[in-house]
């Protein structure tokens, strides 16, 4: 439950059945692009929001990655370089000098909420 204190930065997104489970959707949120991803692990979804711009090929592209995991880690491959991001550090797997912004994602009365 979201206190009234840190509802300021909270952004109402959409509701979960635009979410496409194991893939990304992009939302524009304060002018930035935000990247979200829904990852069904068997036993949970997971919900995961980065920055949608790529480090690396400088563009927005990450939503259009494919989502998996590598060195025990879910991740998005770039669809420009195939660089790997943790969707839960931002960090690059490939590059110890390289990571994107990530940003806590909360569900509530099945939307989809962004703190920013």
């Amino acid at each position: 439950m979201l206190t009234q204190a840190n509802t300021q930065n909270i952004h109402d997104i959409c509701h979960l059945d635009d979410l496409v489970i194991n893939s990304g959707v992009c939302a524009l949120v304060d002018g930035m692009q935000v990247a979200i991803f829904t990852v069904s692990t068997g036993q949970e979804t997971l919900y995961f929001a980065i920055s949608n711009w790529d480090p690396i090929g400088q563009a927005n592209v990450l939503y259009r990655g494919i989502v998996g995991t590598l060195k025990e880690k879910i991740v998005v491959a770039s669809p420009l370089y195939k660089e790997h991001y943790d969707l839960a550090s931002g960090n690059c797997i490939e590059r110890d000098d390289v990571k994107v912004q990530t940003f806590p994602v909360h569900i509530e009365n099945d939307r989809v909420l962004i703190e920013i």
